[in-house]
C-alpha cells in the first residue's frame, strides 16, 4: 500500500502542479516507484495515452517527471470548459456529456468521486508513493460541500497535506492564516507543514515572518522555493500565458489567442528555439511583422472562428496569408482553415454551418463522437512555402470530434498543406525535432537567413528541467521532516 502526500493551495496558481513534478522526480530519482495524482482537473490543456484516454497535461507532466507512462487513473475526473458557464465531463478519460456548472456540481460530482476512489484503489497497489494535487482553494466555503479534489481525498486517505501559497502575489501571510482559519478541526490538523512558493530577494529578511506562522498555526514551515525562472515545464493553465516572456529572435511567431484556446503547450517547443521569439496576440495588429502565424487548438471551433470575424483577426489574418506569411492550423485552428463547418447536431453552437477561412480547400463535419488518439507518422512529406519539408517518426494524438475531408471524399484527413498554409491534427506536431527545424529553416530561406542544424532534443531538455526543477526544490525543501510526514512519524506536523 502506498504512502501519501498532498499539496493543497491557499488559490488556484500557487505552484502545486510544479512542487507536485519536483517531489515525484526527487523520489524517482531515490529509486523509488511513486506517482502523481489528481482527482479532478479543469483545463482545455490534455493529452492521450497510449490506450486512447483522455487527461489533464500537468499529470503527464509529472508522469514524466517520475518517468512512467502516464495513465488515466492518475487524473480520473477532467472538466474542459465549453463555455457559458458549462464543461464538457470526462470520467476515466471518456467524456460522458456537458454540464452546467450547478448540475456538475449539486447533481454529479460526488457521483464522480467513485471513479476517484477506483483510481486510487489501482495506483496505491501499484505505487510506494502517491503525489497527490489539490485544485484551487480548501477553504471554499461554497464549494466544499461537494468538493472532490481536496480535503474529501485527503480525509478519504488520511493523506498529511502541504499547504503551499504564492508569496509573489502578496498577502501570502494572510493567507495562510485565512486558509487554515476556515479549515474544520479535523481538516486542520490534516495540515502538516507549509510552503512558500516563488521567494525573490533575501530569505534572511523573511525569517520573522517565518517565525510568526509557526507560532500563529502551530505548522512547521518546510520551505521558502525561491521564484524559477524558465522552469521549462508543460503547464495546464492558460492563466500561465500572460506568465511568458517572448525575445529578440530573428524568427517572430504570433499565436493567436484564441477566446477558448486549448493545449497551448503544443508551442512551447517552438519558443524555446534560440532564433524563435514567439508571443500570444491578443489582437490583430501583435501580427504585424509575424513571420509564422499559427491559428491553435480550440475548445470550441465554431466560437472561436467567430471571435476571429468579430475581433478582426480573421480579416488580419487573411490580408497577410495573401503577402505570402505563413499560416498553420493545429487542430481546432486546422478546421477553421478550411472552406466549411458544417455541426449537424449543433454539438459545439446554434449554427449548423459556418464558413470557414477559406485558405484550404476542405470541409470539416462535427459528430457526436470525440478522436482520442495517439499517433505515429513513418514520414511527412509535403510543399511549403516555396520549399519541402520532409521529417520522419512524426509523433503527437489527435483530440478532436471534426472529421475534415476534401471535396467530400470519403478520406478522412490528418494534415493538409496548400502554398503558405499548413494545417494538422496532431497535437505535438512541433515537439519533433527534425520537422520543427524544417519549418523554421524554410522561414529563414524567405527572410535570406542560412538554414540551422537540428541541435535541439526537446525532449532530453525537458528531462533536464525536471532534474533542475527537483535540484532546486530539493535544496530549499526541509526533506528530513517531510519524509517524517509522509511515513506518519509526526503526528502533528510540529
Amino acid at each position: 500500500m502506498a504512502n501519501y502526500l498532498m499539496f493543497q493551495g491557499t488559490s488556484s496558481h500557487v505552484g502545486k502542479s510544479i512542487l507536485t513534478a519536483a517531489l515525484c522526480r526527487i523520489f524517482f530519482r531515490e529509486g523509488l516507484k511513486v506517482a502523481p495524482f489528481k482527482a479532478q482537473n479543469m483545463a482545455l490543456n490534455s493529452f492521450v495515452t497510449a490506450d486512447g484516454l483522455e487527461m489533464g497535461r500537468a499529470q503527464v507532466a509529472q508522469a514524466e517527471a517520475a518517468n512512467i507512462p502516464p495513465q488515466v487513473e492518475m487524473n480520473p475526473v477532467l472538466l474542459k470548459p465549453t463555455g457559458n458557464q458549462t464543461s464538457q465531463v470526462i470520467i476515466n478519460g471518456k467524456p460522458i456529456g456537458v454540464m452546467s456548472a450547478a448540475e456538475y456540481h449539486k447533481n454529479f460530482s460526488l457521483k464522480a468521486f467513485d471513479a476517484v476512489k477506483d483510481a486510487l484503489e489501482k495506483l496505491s497497489a501499484e505505487f510506494e508513493i502517491l503525489v497527490i494535487e489539490g485544485a484551487g482553494s480548501p477553504a471554499e466555503v461554497n464549494l466544499k460541500s461537494h468538493d472532490i479534489v481536496n480535503m474529501r481525498v485527503a480525509k478519504y486517505l488520511n493523506a498529511p497535506v502541504i499547504l503551499v501559497a504564492d508569496i509573489d502575489r502578496g498577502g501570502a501571510l494572510a493567507s495562510i492564516v485565512g486558509t487554515l482559519e476556515l479549515l474544520d478541526d479535523d481538516e486542520k490538523n490534516l495540515v502538516k507543514g507549509i510552503v512558500i512558493n516563488k521567494f525573490r530577494g533575501d530569505v534572511n529578511l523573511f525569517l520573522p515572518a517565518v517565525e510568526f506562522l509557526e507560532n500563529k498555526t502551530k505548522k512547521p514551515v518546510l520551505g521558502i522555493i525561491p521564484y524559477i525562472e524558465k522552469i521549462g515545464i508543460d503547464d495546464e493553465d492558460s492563466v500561465s500565458l500572460d506568465d511568458k516572456i517572448s525575445k529578440n529572435a530573428e524568427i517572430k511567431i504570433a499565436v493567436v489567442r484564441l477566446n477558448k484556446i486549448s493545449n497551448f503547450t503544443d508551442f512551447d517547443s517552438l519558443a524555446g528555439e534560440a532564433d524563435v521569439s514567439l508571443i500570444y496576440a491578443k489582437n490583430p495588429s501583435e501580427l504585424d511583422g509575424a513571420d509564422l502565424i499559427i491559428l491553435p487548438g480550440s475548445k470550441n471551433t465554431s466560437e472561436d472562428l467567430i471571435f476571429l470575424r468579430e475581433n478582426n483577426f480573421a480579416e488580419k489574418i487573411l490580408s497577410l496569408a495573401k503577402k505570402n506569411i505563413p499560416v498553420i492550423g493545429i487542430c481546432g485552428g486546422f478546421q477553421m482553415l478550411g472552406e466549411k463547418i458544417f455541426d449537424p447536431l449543433q454539438t459545439e453552437s446554434t449554427f449548423s454551418e459556418l464558413d470557414g477561412l477559406k485558405l484550404l480547400p476542405l470541409d470539416t463535419t462535427f459528430t457526436s463522437e470525440k478522436l482520442t488518439k495517439q499517433i505515429i507518422l513513418p514520414e511527412m512529406d509535403f510543399d511549403f512555402l516555396d520549399g519541402h519539408i520532409h521529417a520522419k517518426n512524426i509523433r503527437g494524438y489527435e483530440i478532436h470530434s471534426g472529421i475534415t475531408k476534401k471535396n467530400h471524399f470519403a478520406l478522412r484527413i490528418t494534415h493538409y498543406a496548400l502554398k503558405n498554409v499548413f494545417g494538422t491534427y496532431i497535437h505535438g506536431i512541433f515537439d519533433n525535432d527534425e520537422f520543427r527545424r524544417n519549418v523554421l529553416n524554410l522561414i529563414r530561406a524567405k527572410k535570406n537567413l542560412p538554414p540551422l542544424e537540428v541541435t535541439r532534443n526537446a525532449s532530453a531538455e525537458k528531462q533536464k528541467n525536471y532534474d533542475r526543477l527537483a535540484g532546486i526544490v530539493r535544496e530549499n525543501l526541509n526533506m528530513t521532516l517531510l519524509k517524517k510526514i509522509l511515513l506518519g512519524d509526526l503526528a502533528n506536523g510540529n
